[in-house]
């Protein structure tokens, strides 16, 4: 698998970057590819095609079906403040859509919400962030997925429809 991964791996990231547009995502795609492809190194016959063609497919496969995934789960998909809403005539209505997302911050954890302002508003990777605190990758990305789950909630209680 190490000799797998190091001759195709970085191949199978650019491939996935391409289809889910995310860094962390496509990271989670490659390794469901090697870790699929572990599982059932059994019915890998290289008569039937190169190691290189069947990892494609199989990572085909789980871009597909993260897409469903994700299709399947709204709550999932990054939330982005600026997407729904009309474009201010002035600088008050840009003032209230900062203090609107700051006040549905303020109500969700303070893990969670660091974590969101770090990766989306201050644009960080996660790799500086978790070693910044201290904390695995896969810790940071779980605070991420439950901060958006909550800033959700807190906005839909809030009443914001932008």
């Amino acid at each position: 698998m190490r000799e797998a991964y190091a001759a195709h791996g970085p191949e199978l990231y650019r491939f996935a970057l391409r289809g889910v547009g995310d860094d962390g995502t496509a990271q989670d795609v490659v390794q469901e590819t090697f870790l699929r492809a572990w599982r059932s190194s059994d019915r890998f016959d290289p008569q039937v095609a190169s190691l290189r063609v069947w990892l494609f497919s199989i990572a085909r496969n789980v871009l597909i079906d993260q897409h469903r995934f994700r299709e399947a789960r709204p709550w999932l998909r990054p939330v982005d403040v600026t997407a729904h809403h009309v474009e201010a005539p002035d600088a008050i209505g840009a003032l209230m859509r900062g203090w609107v997302v700051e006040q549905a911050l303020l109500r969700i954890g303070e893990d969670h919400r660091q974590a969101l302002v770090q990766t989306y508003l201050e644009d960080r990777s996660y790799a500086e962030i978790a070693d910044e605190l201290g904390i695995p990758v896969s810790t940071l990305r779980s605070r991420v997925f439950y901060g958006l789950k909550a800033l959700r909630v807190v906005m839909e209680e809030m009443e914001v429809t932008w």
